[in-house]
């Protein structure tokens, strides 16, 4: 272990939206780095088993929790069964392609619910247990949706813009508490979500290609690691938005 990098084994970790994907690359890298992993989904339990099957291979213990993290009544029920959560992972979300006219209000409302909503919830929710700890890790996966607007639609590109906010408000609080707070803001990695988008290709990318679920999980272990680095978004996007 480097100087300065707090060492993860035994270390309980939360990943919400954790069934595939970036979660579960996430839910892995986590447990290869020394974590215990709970790994929340909200209707696939059968993914969900399979990341926690991935964690068990890397020799740590993984506990599957059904919760819709929009509504609270699920996040205190996942939190309690969970135990105490020393590094938070606020990955669950939504994407529905959408023209600018065909936005209800039914549509905003949903994704504000499940990509901002959910991560205020869950962080209230496991906060108390940090601040006790004096330790903590909050990682946000946000999107470059937030920062150069968004093929998906503007109702997405502002829930994950109001990500960046509550990273950036949280991280102030916290930051002589021992709890970093960080942003993960990836572009077209290749997952579901934008394979499944006709608008997302490999050429929008300035380096040429998808970017892969690893090299997102790779800056997630980076950001467990390191108690020096809070308030801030970590790019994950092959140069389609240069900060």
């Amino acid at each position: 272990m480097l100087e300065g990098m707090d060492d993860l084994s035994g270390k309980v970790a939360l990943v919400t939206g954790a069934s595939r994907g970036i979660g579960r690359a996430i839910a892995v890298a986590l447990a290869r780095a020394g974590c215990h992993v709970v790994v929340n989904y909200r209707s696939q339990r059968s993914e969900a088993e399979a990341t926690a099957q991935e964690v068990e291979r890397a020799g740590r213990r993984a506990i599957v929790v059904q919760a819709d993290v929009s509504r609270r009544t699920d996040v205190d029920a996942m939190v309690a069964h969970a135990g105490p959560v020393e590094i938070l992972v606020n990955n669950a979300g939504i994407a529905r392609v959408q023209r600018v006219e065909e936005i209800t209000e039914d549509d905003w409302n949903e994704l504000i619910a499940v990509n901002l909503t959910s991560c205020f919830l869950v962080t209230q929710a496991v906060l108390a247990g940090m601040r006790a700890r004096q330790w903590g890790r909050i990682i946000n996966v946000t999107s470059v949706a937030a920062q150069a607007g968004s093929i998906v639609g503007p109702h997405y590109a502002a829930s994950k813009g109001g990500m960046l906010g509550l990273t950036r408000g949280y991280a102030r609080v916290l930051a002589k508490e021992g709890i970093t707070v960080n942003a993960i803001s990836p572009a077209l990695i290749a997952t579901d979500m934008v394979t499944a988008n006709p608008n997302a290709r490999p050429d929008l990318i300035p380096v040429g290609r998808f970017g892969t679920v690893e090299e997102t999980a790779d800056v997630a272990v980076m950001l467990a690691h390191n108690g020096y680095i809070t308030g801030q978004t970590i790019n994950v996007n092959g140069g389609m938005y240069m900060s």
